[in-house]
């Protein structure tokens, strides 16, 4: 494995940073996407960057393709600037119509393991980190993840504590 020269990594995270904070300004939130894999049972996340700074812990969602990550953490995040304020236990539906997905909100014991890119903006180690609330999603009968029947593979939306991304 090709080792990055430091100075190249810091240009690079500092180009990181940059960007991160131009999106914050423009549009409010930043959103993380991490792509997954399906043969090794590795799921895809999104988490968003700039919740915490409006008092509100960052949004993290698992299993969606960047699109709908991007469309649900937007939705949620608009509501969050509008005062909205989520907590654990609360079911949410966001979209519209046959769009629209049915949730479930959740607090996720070990966020230093996972919201790296929020952790860095808010330049907080990750044994200090923001706080983060998981968005989990009914699969097409309406049932969550952790209800009998539930329908999807459980790597695709892990339990909150269950996943790291270390």
């Amino acid at each position: 494995m090709t080792q990055i020269p430091e100075p190249a990594l810091q240009a690079w995270l500092d180009q990181e940073d940059r960007h991160t904070a131009q999106v914050i300004r423009a549009y409010g939130t930043y959103i993380q996407y991490v792509g997954g894999d399906e043969a090794t049972g590795e799921p895809s996340f999104a988490y968003t960057v700039g919740l915490f700074g409006l008092g509100h812990p960052e949004l993290l969602i698992f299993g969606l393709c960047p699109h709908d990550s991007a469309a649900a953490l937007n939705d949620l995040s608009a509501r969050v600037s509008a005062g909205a304020d989520f907590a654990p236990g609360q079911r949410l539906t966001v979209g519209v119509g046959d769009g629209a997905w049915r949730m479930m909100v959740e607090s996720v014991p070990n966020p230093g393991s996972i919201v790296f890119a929020a952790n860095r903006f808010y330049q907080r180690p990750d044994e200090a980190s923001v706080p983060v609330l998981q968005l989990s999603y009914a699969d097409a009968d309406g049932r969550f993840p952790g209800e009998t029947g539930y329908a999807l593979e459980p790597w695709v939306q892990p339990r909150p504590g269950e996943f790291t991304a270390l």
